[in-house]
């Protein structure tokens, strides 16, 4: 029976996690991640030591792509061809690389996304600052390693002279990890670092007044600081880029054109430009005329023309909203350190940099020192045979062989091989006058570079300003100024950044529907026109409330329950002159049988202004603004009101006005805002006004100067008159006449501030709207009837009024 041996047992789990763990390191050391020290991954390394063995230097000639590829990966990087020429064409990208490392002659590939032309057609040599990268490589300064086949060795690390690592930045993903890091200034980075060797405990605050953030190839502008200081102090952060853009107006057409010339890093230009074709044509943008391409050897330039009466920065806010023209870089600082991935902070990076620039100064001047020595020590064999020449020379003409004299030489004078070997070798014009005074002279000079070399290597501090001085050499012939700008002070576009501002006319009907309009729509007729119809209606509604306010103004819906609730206008939709336009309560969570009863366009909540209200019984109340500046979705509380009330007006005012308040039976009161102190929230009020039985408050101003009141009934009459006319009284009077009320007239509906310039706008109960100027209405005294306003059929009933912004030339009758 033949024994055999067993094969021995191994677990399926460990061995996964043993052989995929050696995976991950395996990307994350030799492929995925830069070295801290140098900047570069192994396939840079690579290459740029290939480019060196081969000679392809700065000022050489150019050499074919498909050289040193097929050189790198047949000695170095036993990958892809396709890895090695990716490589090498970003390294050429001036628009990928700050500092490019590569000279590329022909086509690398553009910003559009265009691929570079196959290897075997494009030409490359190192760049110059790629030189410095490899400089004193021969001395010693780094070890080498076995290639992969170990038939060659290969730098593990580069001495580069240069902050690599920032100064181009970095990015990879590795097995569960990824490394994302921007390009610098070379110039501010070196500036850092001097700080860093002069300042040890530099804190990364004062780091930032020498780096204020990345400083990307293509330019355009970081916008916000946050992200920078995050990723400096922490080695993770978000930063946003924009493209510049300008505007440019056409002096002949008025007509303006957004021209973009820098893009955020890594955009690719020609997908730019479809995405906002794409959003033109499906009308998320709808402001722009075209969009096309107008680079040139000149540089970027992205035209954009807009429509008539567009707005410039409205329709550049949308385009950073919702294309390439605003991107975010995710940074993260992480770098192999001793052979294991690490996140660093920004002054660990300088640090690190630092630290490898003093072992290899320390290594170089060793390596010098060694060099001198062994050549001093040669030096004074040559000394010792020019002193002794004479003897030395019948010496040698007496030895029969070259080793005999050899002997001889260390037996007579004490040499040493070496030295003996050089007297031998030594020819005979080094023995004139002449030139036995250059050894004596280098000899001299060895001495010195000897004793400088030692001062060096005792003192951390030498090596220190030897790091700075070449940092400052490197400045001096590479740096330049910042491509990228800065801008510290930025917010959050919201939707009303994208929205343009213009006058609405907001109608709401009697059956709560709710819409807005241009209040260019409807144009000015003469005083006793037909008007236009406002809103399509069912027979049993009718438009009951009109408004003009901004898109950007902020609504405050008051209801006669004494709630209030919070909207902006541009969410209000926009309909067609005869549309009805939306349910209301689809647009506010009003309570059951609450309905609206008065709207406030705010322009901005500001401390010191107040909200004074008015209910139909003639309470008046006065409240904070503020209080009012974040009603919830259900709305809240705005006045208390008794049984039988309800609120019927509303005004901000500044503290100094006089508040005026007008009744169905064309009473009035003019009383100063200070008799009203201010009062919360949920509080009932103070008397204004007192009222006779059956009357009640149709509405509530406040006075302002050079205006004049205007007073509208329900049968289509109203009357302009002074407000000087109506004395200043203490709340809670009873009044005087501001209109006399009859069969002809009609009851009050609406009081009104006008000007002499302004427009009014008078809505009937069917719907139909006029619009005229106030001039055309003569200001009489208070106790008159006042002129007919507008035509109205015999069913038609005057419901609103109210004053617009915008002027316009009446039209031919």
């Amino acid at each position: 029976m033949i024994l055999t041996e067993r094969t021995p047992e191994i677990s399926i789990e460990s061995e996964m996690k043993k052989s995929y763990l050696d995976y991950a390191m395996s990307v994350i050391i030799g492929r995925a991640l830069p070295d801290v020290r140098d900047g570069l991954k192994p396939v840079h390394r690579r290459i740029l030591f290939s480019m060196r063995e081969m000679k392809n230097d700065w000022n050489k000639a150019y050499k074919k792509s498909a050289r040193i590829v097929g050189d790198t990966i047949g000695k170095y990087h036993p990958h892809g061809d396709t890895a090695v020429y990716d490589t090498i064409v970003r390294m050429a990208q001036s628009f990928s690389l700050r500092y490019p490392l590569v000279d590329g002659q022909g086509n690398f590939g553009s910003v559009d996304g265009d691929p570079p032309a196959a290897m075997r057609y494009t030409e490359i040599r190192m760049s110059k600052i790629a030189h410095e990268t490899l400089a004193d490589l021969d001395k010693d300064t780094v070890d080498f390693i076995p290639n992969y086949d170990e038939s060659l060795t290969e730098p593990s690390v580069l001495p580069s002279k240069i902050p690599n690592l920032l100064v181009n930045g970095s990015s990879g993903i590795a097995v569960g990890m990824a490394t994302n890091i921007p390009p610098h200034n070379l110039s501010e980075i070196i500036d850092a670092i001097k700080a860093v060797i002069d300042n040890p405990d530099i804190t990364w605050p004062e780091l930032m007044t020498f780096v204020p953030g990345p400083d990307f190839p293509t330019a355009a502008m970081i916008y916000g600081t946050k992200g920078i200081k995050e990723a400096y102090r922490t080695g993770r952060g978000i930063i946003r880029l924009r493209a510049r853009a300008i505007v440019e107006k056409d002096k002949r057409t008025g007509r303006e054109t957004i021209v973009v010339t820098e893009l955020p890093y890594q955009v690719n230009k020609a997908r730019l430009i479809e995405k906002i074709a794409g959003l033109m044509k499906d009308k998320h943008i709808e402001g722009l005329k075209y969009v096309r391409d107008e680079s040139d050897r000149e540089g970027m330039r992205i035209a954009m023309g807009l429509k008539k009466d567009q707005i410039a920065q409205v329709i550049l806010n949308q385009l950073y909203k919702h294309t390439q023209m605003e991107n975010s870089f995710g940074i993260i600082f992480l770098a192999i350190v001793n052979n294991r991935p690490q996140l660093f902070s920004l002054k660990e990076i300088l640090e690190h940099f630092i630290l490898h620039r003093k072992e290899i100064i320390t290594r170089r001047t060793q390596y010098d020192l060694k060099k001198a020595e062994e050549r001093a020590h040669l030096l004074e064999g040559l000394k010792i045979a020019l002193d002794n020449l004479d003897e030395v020379v019948s010496l040698i003409r007496e030895s029969k062989t070259s080793k005999q004299a050899k002997e001889r030489l260390l037996e007579v004078f004490s040499l040493t091989p070496v030295q003996a070997q050089a007297i031998l070798d030594m020819r005979l014009h080094r023995l004139t006058g002449l030139e036995q005074e250059k050894i004596i002279e280098e000899y001299e000079n060895v001495l010195k570079d000897i004793a400088t070399y030692r001062e060096i290597l005792a003192s951390e501090q030498l090596v220190l300003n030897i790091i700075k001085e070449e940092l400052s050499e490197i400045k001096e012939e590479f740096g330049d100024t910042r491509c990228t700008e800065i801008i510290e002070e930025t917010k959050e576009l919201t939707l009303e950044d994208m929205i343009v501002e213009e006058d609405m006319v907001v109608t709401i009907s009697k059956g709560s529907y709710i819409k807005r309009n241009p209040i260019t729509l409807y144009q000015s007729q003469r005083r006793g026109g037909k008007g236009k119809t406002a809103m399509g209606t069912k027979e049993e509604d009718f438009v009951e409330h009109l408004f003009v306010a901004s898109t950007h103004h902020t609504f405050l819906f008051f209801t006669n329950q004494g709630r209030v609730y919070w909207c902006k206008v541009y969410d209000i939709p926009q309909a067609g002159r005869a549309s009805r336009g939306k349910a209301i309560v689809n647009l506010l969570n009003f309570r059951e049988d609450e309905m609206l009863t008065t709207v406030l366009a705010v322009p901005a909540f500001e401390a010191g202004h107040h909200i004074i209200m008015a209910t139909k019984n003639g309470l008046v109340k006065k409240t904070d603004l503020m209080a009012y500046s974040r009603p919830m979705s259900g709305g809240i509380i705005a006045l208390k009101l008794l049984p039988g009330d309800e609120l019927i007006a509303a005004r901000i005012t500044d503290g100094t006005l006089n508040v005026f308040l007008g009744s169905y039976m064309g009473k009035s009161i003019r009383f100063h805002e200070s008799d009203a102190r201010p009062m919360g929230r949920a509080t009932k009020g103070v008397n204004g006004m007192r009222l006779a039985p059956g009357d009640h408050i149709v509405g509530m101003e406040v006075l302002s100067y050079g205006q004049t009141l205007f007073t509208v009934t329900e049968n289509g009459y109203g009357k302009r008159t002074s407000i000087d006319e109506y004395p200043v009284q203490k709340r809670g009077g009873k009044g005087v006449i501001t209109i006399k009320t009859s069969e002809r007239n009609g009851h009050v509906i609406a009081i009104l501030l006008v000007e002499e310039d302004d427009d009014l706008m008078l809505i009937a109960d069917s719907g139909k709207l006029i619009r005229m100027h106030i001039s055309s209405v003569k200001v009489i005294s208070r106790n008159t009837q006042g002129v007919k306003l507008m035509d109205r059929e015999p069913d038609e009933r005057v419901i609103g009024a109210a004053r617009l912004a915008e002027k316009e030339e009446e039209e031919e009758e």
